[in-house]
């Protein structure tokens, strides 16, 4: 037998050497079966093969080695099942057990026809993800053949490390689905894409960016859109690229030449990219021609251009979803095994490889995310001073350092009952417009004062009764009163390099809030914007309230109707001795809960089928009102909106996670788990 050879190379070593080999092979499912079949042929002695399930439950063709190669296709011929379902006895019992089948004599040699001659054989089941794929078969033929317990624990390795490999192609496999779904996205949006170097030289470009400059795509890529600028053009160009570098994105409109020499009118969204150490590596623009807009002199096909915006934002939000279940799985597998492999091992490498790949994933996520999110309706009850203290950091980038900023506010405003996202957005576009007014320097005043306004007070249509009324001032150069009248319109604008939906996105926001704005303005003196917000209900509460202490946990449930994600959730926290349930459908989760289930914390997806996380919540909260909840999703808590509520006694973590932010977003919410001797 040849397994006395292999334990002079140690067995270790053998092992080790096959999972680079399958590491190296994911790319390609049929060369992961036939590395697998030769090594566990050349290792053990005699044959081996590899049956593994299709897609749609039925065998696929076997890859089957003997040490003889004459002998491998008749008996792959033989040994195929290809075509079969796994209903047969040793299928079931494979799929059933998860432990290998040892076979001598008369019982081996019905595994084919009497011309194969099979005297031993041992079926070895393959599993993924806690699901049965196909199995690992070794043959021998000599008369009065077998397999020790050493070789089949050997075998039992090999089938194994197939397993991790199988995982890791199918997990490729989507991964590259969900890549080609991205691909098509930029490829069939209207708008053109472009994305350039620091020196402004294009680095990508899809179809419709070529349509609008006039040159093929291909043609593109290495040329500067410098070359498409006039001189005020180009200058624009630098000074926007240098903003980006700061971490800002630009929207602007300019004029650009085509390759035939006519000229177009584009609107172009600039927005930075930085690499994984978040160094800015170049800009990302999406260009749309608004030629026709301009001639035409309409806004309605400039709100149609949104509306086809926003379209887009909810269509890369529901790719992003999936895009970061797919990541979820590979990076906390990735995780897992980084945390096992010794740090000189090819593992430990490859494993760092895969997750820094996630991390650009992620990156590319957020930055496809960033030209149409909307946020969600999501109101809190936001103390003035606190909105104003955070938003602080935000003004001074927005400023510059040639403009001074002061705040001033006492600690007994109001606060107010809003979505903090927006309101933010509000402020900082106050101080932007600000900032364009002021370019050779100046100072914003930002002051938050308490106003009870009786009716008639402000203009019709304004709100009454407890109010916040924020007031921002600055001392640029003022307004006309022909201007002050239409600044807040949508698209209009004094500066031809500005959107002109700043104020008008404000005077929306407090709209939407209930509030009033105003603007106050003089020439060559400032102009002073007022804004009054209703005063949120101040509940008063017992001392001690809202800091209920947490409760440590040991019983885990876990909801989440990808079976991949559910079992990476599962071996992720299982090491940190957590009793674990696993549920692929809320209803069953239900079912176990209302029979007497008491799980201390459960972990549960936002967007399922057949139930939403928060109602899955609600569900099991009427059996046990305190059960934590940590949310999971592929979406991002504003893109989530109204679907998710978080109290204090829930919370959520968007994907993809590693074990580490897991299992901290646990001990956050929960506290940490108790001795085995309390559960």
């Amino acid at each position: 037998m040849l397994l006395m050879g292999v334990m002079a190379y140690p067995l270790r070593y053998a092992l080790a050497d096959l999972a680079l080999a399958l590491s190296r092979a994911v790319g390609d499912p049929v060369e992961v079966r036939s590395t697998a079949a030769r090594a566990a042929a050349d290792m053990i002695g005699d044959g081996a093969g590899v049956q593994l399930l299709r897609d749609d439950g039925r065998y696929e063709e076997i890859s089957y080695h003997h040490i003889d190669n004459e002998r491998s296709e008749p008996l792959a011929r033989a040994l195929s099942r290809a075509g079969q379902t796994p209903d047969n006895e040793y299928s079931t019992t494979l799929a059933a057990s998860r432990r290998p089948i040892v076979l001598a004599g008369d019982s081996a040699a019905e595994l084919a026809t009497p011309e194969a001659s099979i005297t031993a054989a041992v079926l070895c089941p393959v599993i993924v993800d806690n699901t049965y794929v196909g199995f690992l078969i070794l043959t021998r033929h000599a008369e009065d053949a077998f397999y020790s317990t050493p070789e089949v624990e050997l075998a039992r390795d090999i089938a194994g490390e197939l397993s991790l490999a199988v995982s890791s192609a199918r997990a490729q496999e989507r991964l590259r689905a969900s890549e080609e779904r991205y691909r098509r996205v930029l490829e069939t949006i209207p708008e053109g894409v472009l994305q350039l170097d620091p020196h402004g030289v294009a680095t990508y470009a899809n179809e419709p960016i070529g349509v609008v400059l006039g040159m093929p795509r291909a043609e593109l890529i290495g040329v500067s859109l410098r070359g498409f600028l006039d001189n005020v053009g180009q200058k624009e160009l630098d000074r926007r690229i240098a903003e980006c570098k700061t971490g800002r994105s630009t929207v602007g409109a300019t004029r650009l030449m085509r390759a035939d020499g006519s000229r177009r009118s584009v609107r172009i969204s600039m927005m930075p990219v930085q690499d994984e150490n978040h160094e800015f590596i170049g800009v990302l623009c999406m260009i749309t021609d608004t030629t026709d807009h301009i001639d035409a002199r309409g806004l309605k096909r400039q709100l149609d251009h949104l509306r086809r915006l926003d379209s887009l934002g909810q269509l890369i939000g529901g790719l992003s979803h999936d895009f970061n279940n797919l990541m979820t799985v590979v990076a906390g597998s990735a995780d897992m095994i980084l945390s096992t492999a010794d740090e000189e091992s090819p593992h430990h490498q490859l494993a760092k490889d895969i997750l820094d790949a996630v991390g650009t994933g992620r990156t590319l996520t957020h930055q496809l995310l960033a030209f149409g999110r909307s946020e969600g309706n999501r109101p809190e009850v936001i103390p003035i001073p606190d909105l104003l203290t955070d938003v602080q950091a935000l003004f001074s980038r927005t400023l510059g350092e040639h403009i001074g900023l002061d705040l001033a506010f006492g600690p007994d405003v109001w606060p107010v009952k809003a979505e903090r996202g927006p309101l933010e957005q509000a402020l900082v576009n106050l101080a932007a417009n600000a900032r364009d007014a002021m370019l050779h320097g100046g100072m914003v005043r930002v002051a938050a004062t308490n106003e009870v306004i009786e009716p008639g007070q402000l203009a019709e249509g304004a709100p009454t009764g407890k109010l916040v009324h924020l007031v921002v001032t600055d001392t640029g150069v003022g307004m006309e009163d022909e201007v002050r009248r239409r600044a807040l319109e949508p698209f209009f604008t004094t500066r031809p390099t500005a959107s002109g939906l700043g104020l008008a996105t404000t005077a929306g926001i407090v709209a939407n809030l209930g509030g009033h704005i105003e603007l106050e303005s003089q020439p060559r003196i400032g102009t002073t914007v007022h804004i009054y917000l209703p005063a949120a209900e101040q509940k008063t509460g017992t001392a001690g309230e809202g800091q209920k202490k947490n409760a440590v946990i040991g019983r885990v449930l876990i909801v989440e109707d990808q079976p991949d994600v559910a079992q990476l959730v599962r071996r992720l926290i299982e090491p940190a001795g957590y009793e674990i349930a696993v549920a692929t459908d809320a209803l069953m989760a239900v079912t176990q809960v209302a029979s007497g289930a008491r799980p201390d914390l459960l972990i549960t997806d936002v967007v399922m089928p057949t139930m939403t996380g928060p109602e899955l919540a609600g569900a099991l909260r009427t059996h046990q009102p305190d059960l934590p909840v940590l949310y999971m999703s592929g979406y991002t808590a504003a893109s989530l909106g109204p679907q998710l509520h978080l109290d204090e006694n829930s919370m959520l973590l968007e994907k993809p996670f590693t074990r580490s932010t897991l299992l901290g977003a646990i001990r956050s919410l929960c506290g940490p788990q108790p001795p085995a001797s309390e559960r």
